[in-house]
């Protein structure tokens, strides 16, 4: 696994830091990065290392973007710190920034992930980044270098690196400082420096301290690691490219403190159907939804199930749903094998969210996506029936939330093929099947007569290939005579999966119903 060869080297305390801007509703993507370092404390602690795991809340950046959902009169706040700007109509948050971010911490409790939050507000008004910030300001001059050695980027000679929160207006996303004398520092709200905010051209002069501004982010980056001793800290790959977030933040951390940069972890973009998300344009599934969707064992697998270097590309289609689910469940049968691999017991070990939240016999998805569409069944007593031995009642509440999954992904996800009813009377395209694929409906239901009634769905999946060859037809016209006999439809569900569920006498009739 990547993990062990981060964490081998380390033998140190480590302080694992991530952090978020709540600039909208946390999309999917987000994530990935929590449970990735969620992933590195655990095996450092699984290895008998000293480990925390920090989180922060970057609740003083500038509202910069309108949330999708946000109503035109929220524009109005756009520049103020995010702690500063209402919360949605409705919400009883303090601020935009807590309503946002306190969805998305719920389901740290629900995935098991064990940080410690803390809040950029109170980082900043505190007192705690005083001591960074007046370093930081003293050398003005020597940024100003970086940021053009390393990036390029051209800062002009009185540039220097903070934003306050113009004492006229309140908004920290349009000044620019302009002097720092060692104890205040002079600023001008410009009414045109940034396309999404307007300031109000005022100027003063103001302490830096105690909450009145914050550091660029890539500066508060670098005094993040510095005060608060992080060893360890990924990040996405646009922030590592070369000249990028990343490397200014080092160059600053090295230069004006003398530290070297925590050890990086960087990982791949979590991709919706090949799209990169964002909070603030809407764009994505949230991660609310995904977390009231997948059970929490299957979601952290899907974050940190590979190579962080590798992106995901997630779609909520069935096959990629089924190859989700199968992929865990193989990992769940090598565990009840009694002889798993080392790699199978470290994935499941960081999927787990409980002490025996994967201790349990898996019923496929695909089959559950099927049963929950046929009303005239007990899907309990149906799966309970042909369940594997020693099913208990562990299995069983996993069973139910899989049911739940199921269900949510038809009303929230299916697509209009993904969804089937069963046809009480023969549907008229079915006229339109060919003399060989009737011969096949009669084949598979001479051949299914003589099949036992427990008949299982992969012995009658069996039957049906079986009954293709003798035809012979190609398999997909074979398939698709059962579903539009069945179904009206030419495409359908796992065939094997939904005759045991169907009244044998039913499926012999509806077989039979088209003449040779």
């Amino acid at each position: 696994m990547w993990l062990d060869k981060i964490i081998d080297p380390l033998h140190e305390p480590q302080i694992i830091n991530d952090s978020k801007t709540p600039s909208g509703r946390v999309h999917i993507g987000s994530l990935r990065g929590v449970l990735i370092h969620d992933a590195l404390l655990r095996a450092l602690q699984a290895k008998g290392r000293q480990a925390t795991f920090l989180y922060g809340i970057d609740d003083y950046d500038p509202m910069d973007g309108m949330p999708a959902e946000a109503p035109e009169e929220m524009r109005q706040y756009m520049g103020r710190p995010l702690c500063q700007v209402p919360a949605p109509e409705g919400s009883d948050a303090t601020d935009m920034a807590e309503h946002y971010i306190r969805e998305f911490l719920a389901i740290f409790q629900e995935l098991n992930v064990n940080a410690q939050i803390y809040r950029m507000r109170d980082v900043y008004r505190s007192g705690r980044f005083n001591h960074a910030i007046d370093a930081i300001l003293r050398q003005s001059a020597l940024v100003r270098d970086i940021y053009r050695e390393v990036s390029g980027a051209q800062r002009p000679e009185d540039w220097h690196p903070f934003q306050v929160i113009c004492q006229q207006c309140g908004k920290i996303g349009t000044t620019v400082v302009t002097a720092y004398d060692g104890q205040e520092v002079h600023y001008h709200c410009r009414p045109h420096l940034v396309k999404w905010a307007q300031g109000c051209d005022y100027q003063g002069k103001t302490s830096p301290f105690d909450g009145a501004g914050k550091l660029p982010w890539k500066l508060e980056w670098a005094a993040k690691w510095h005060t608060f001793a992080i060893t360890l800290e990924g990040a996405g790959k646009d922030h590592c490219t070369k000249g990028g977030s990343r490397d200014i933040a080092t160059a600053v951390l090295r230069k004006i403190f003398a530290q070297q940069a925590p050890l990086n972890v960087p990982y791949e973009f979590f991709l919706v159907s090949g799209a990169k998300m964002s909070s603030s344009k809407g764009i994505g599934s949230a991660a609310r939804e995904m977390a009231d969707f997948l059970p929490p064992e299957i979601l952290r697998y899907l974050m940190i199930g590979s190579d962080p270097k590798k992106a995901v590309n997630f779609n909520t289609g069935l096959p990629y749903m089924t190859k989700l689910f199968n992929e865990f469940d193989r990992l769940l049968q090598q565990q009840h094998s009694g002889n798993p691999e080392p790699q199978t017991q470290q994935q499941l070990a960081l999927a787990q969210t409980d002490d025996d939240s994967i201790a349990y016999q898996p019923i496929p998805f695909q089959l559950i996506s099927t049963l929950v569409q046929l009303p005239h069944i007990d899907l309990l007593q149906e799966v309970e029936r042909q369940a594997p031995p020693g099913w208990c009642e562990r299995d069983r509440q996993q069973l139910q939330r899989r049911i739940q999954a199921a269900r949510y992904w038809l009303d929230h996800f299916a697509s209009p093929e993904d969804t089937f009813t069963v046809q009480q009377q023969l549907p008229e395209n079915a006229h339109l099947l060919t003399a060989t694929q009737r011969a096949f409906l009669h084949q598979l239901a001479d051949m299914l007569a003589l099949q036992e009634e427990n008949a299982n769905g992969e012995q009658l999946q069996g039957v049906i290939f079986e009954a293709a060859r003798l035809t012979p037809l190609p398999q997909a016209e074979a398939f698709q005579a059962i579903y539009q006999v069945l179904l009206g439809k030419e495409r359908g569900p796992k065939a094997g999966n939904l005759l045991p569920f169907l009244d044998r006498s039913f499926v012999l009739q509806r077989f039979r119903a088209l003449t040779l």
